[in-house]
C-alpha cells in the first residue's frame, strides 16, 4: 500500500524570495527515498486562518503523514501552534511537558557557555511550550523549540521548526523510523539516462509508450542541451516491494526507451 505525505511549508520569507525553500527540498528527498509518495507541498503565509485552512484542506485528503514545517519559535510572527489549534477547533494551553523541554535546553545551552544555569521562563520561551490541546511535544535534538505531534483519524501530523538543522535532527530522530515502519518493504528506486539527437518532443510519445509498458515506473525529461544541439537527461523512478525486483523494472524501461529513441535517429550517451 502507498503511503502518502503531504508537506506545508510556513513563512513569508519563503513567498517573498528571501529565503530558498530548502526544508522542502530536503523533506521530498528524504521521504522519498524511504519509499513514501509525497503528494503535494504547500507554502503558506504566516497567517493564522490561511495556514489553518491549508491543514485543514490537508486533512481533507486523508494522507498518513502530514509534516509541517516553520513557525514554532519565540517571535510574534511563528503562529503555526495557533494555526494547528484554529484548524482542529482547539485550544491552546501550556504543555507542561514542552516547557520542561524548552526549560532543558536553555538549560544546556547556558552550561556550554558557561553561563548562569537559572533559566527565566519568559513569556517568549513559554510561547514555544503552548500548544494546542491533546497534541503531543517532540524532542528537538539541535534547538529549543519543541516539535510538535497530534494523531487524527488515520492522519499523523508533525510540526517541526524551520531552522533546517532543527528540522532535519527531528526528522532523523523521530519521523524516519515511523515512515520507514509504515512503508514496510517497499523501496524506492531511480535511475539516470542521457540521450543525444532527438527533440523532447519527439521523445515524448516515446516515453509515454515505455510507461504504458512498464507500470510502475515514472519517467520524466530534462532538456540539458544548447540551443545548437540536443542532450536530454531522462530519470526513470518506481517505488514498490523489493520481492518485485523494482531496479530490474527500470532497467528494463530504460533498455526499451534506448531501442525506440535508436529507431528515432537519436542515441544514448
Amino acid at each position: 500500500m502507498t503511503v502518502d505525505m503531504e508537506i506545508i511549508c510556513v513563512g513569508n520569507e519563503l513567498l517573498i524570495g528571501k529565503i530558498l525553500n530548502t526544508n522542502a527540498h530536503w523533506l521530498g528527498k528524504q521521504a522519498t527515498n524511504l519509499g513514501v509518495n509525497v503528494k503535494r507541498i504547500t507554502v503558506v503565509q504566516d497567517i493564522v486562518d490561511e495556514t489553518a485552512d491549508v491543514i485543514r484542506e490537508a486533512l481533507r485528503r486523508k494522507p498518513q503523514f502530514i509534516i509541517i514545517t516553520g513557525g514554532l519559535g519565540p517571535t510574534f510572527d511563528d503562529k503555526t501552534l495557533e494555526s494547528i489549534a484554529t484548524a482542529l477547533g482547539r485550544k491552546l494551553d501550556v504543555n507542561q511537558k514542552a516547557l520542561a523541554m524548552v526549560k532543558t535546553k536553555y538549560e544546556e545551552y547556558a552550561r556550554k557557555r558557561q553561563l548562569p544555569t537559572t533559566i527565566e521562563l519568559t513569556p517568549p520561551r513559554v510561547k514555544m511550550a503552548t500548544l494546542p490541546e491533546e497534541t503531543e511535544p517532540v524532542n528537538n535534538p539541535v534547538g529549543g523549540a519543541p516539535g510538535v505531534r497530534v494523531d487524527l483519524e488515520g492522519t499523523t501530523l508533525f510540526a517541526l521548526p524551520g531552522v533546517p538543522k532543527e528540522m532535519e535532527a527531528i526528522f532523523a530522530e523521530t519521523i524516519a523510523p515511523l515512515l520507514k515502519q509504515a512503508v514496510g518493504d517497499r523501496v524506492f528506486c531511480e535511475k539516470n539516462m542521457f540521450l543525444d539527437d532527438i527533440m523532447e518532443s519527439n521523445l515524448a510519445p516515446l516515453i509515454v509508450k515505455v510507461m504504458s509498458d512498464n507500470k510502475g515506473v515514472y519517467i520524466k525529461s530534462h532538456p540539458r542541451g544548447t540551443e545548437n544541439k540536443s542532450h536530454i537527461e531522462i530519470h526513470l523512478t518506481t517505488a514498490a516491494k523489493a520481492e518485485e525486483n523494482p531496479m530490474e523494472m527500470l532497467e528494463k524501461a530504460a533498455r526499451e526507451l534506448a531501442i525506440l529513441v535508436k529507431e528515432n535517429g537519436g542515441k544514448t550517451s
